[in-house]
Formats: structure tokens, sequence, C-alpha cells
């Protein structure tokens, strides 16, 4: 759906506030391919079923999208909120981590929330 939204392929979604951090970079949809090629390669090791011919092929070597230490926090905070109610034994995996991991796409700089985040 991230895919075909930066390609103007669907009506909904449009402004997706996460989807901002991919509209920012050069090649929008080089990067959303990018992020989705790593979801395909953990798919794969979950056994889950991900149709990798819908991702397409990258152009380029891409950089890092950085992320603010702040919004990072955030969306883990969010993701053990979901996590709560989904998926109970994955919750208690990660609810004492020290340290989040990101996806490869993105690197941690110092900062806040982004001002795109929708809180609560």
């Amino acid at each position: 759906m991230a895919k075909k939204v930066l390609a103007g392929k669907t009506k909904g979604y449009k402004y997706h506030p996460q989807l901002i951090r991919f509209r920012e970079q050069e090649s929008p949809l080089d990067y959303i391919k990018a992020y989705l090629l790593d979801i395909y390669n953990e798919a794969v090791i979950r056994n889950y079923k991900f149709d990798k011919k819908k991702i397409g092929l990258l152009k380029k070597k891409l950089k890092n999208i950085k992320v603010n230490s702040g919004q990072a926090e955030y969306e883990f905070q969010h993701l053990l909120q979901k996590l709560t109610a989904r998926d109970k034994d994955r919750w208690q995996e990660l609810k004492n981590l020290k340290k989040i991991e990101l996806h490869p796409l993105f690197r941690i700089k110092k900062g806040k929330i982004e001002s795109w985040e929708k809180t609560k």
C-alpha cells in the first residue's frame, strides 16, 4: 500500500504521516522498496507469505534515513501498546528492551518526536 501511495496509484492514505520520511528523500519509491525488501527478508524468516515481485527493483544505492531518537522511542512505545492486545509473548520479550533496533534503512539521531507525528 505504501508503495502505491508514493507512486500516486491510490486515493487513500496519501497523507499518512509515516510516509513523510520517505517523501522527503530524493527517490521516495526506491526508499520504500528498500524498506519493503527488508520486510520481505524478515517475512521469509518467519514463514509469512509476501510477494517479492510487488516490491520491484531498486535503481540505486541509498543513504540511511535519519530518525530522531524521540520519534523512535514514541514508535516503540506505540508498538508495545499494540502488542499488549495482539501478542503478549512478544510484548513480554520487548517490554524491558534497553536499545531499540531500527530497520536497517534508518539511523538514530538525537531529537524529539517529529512535528508530523499524531500523538495522543
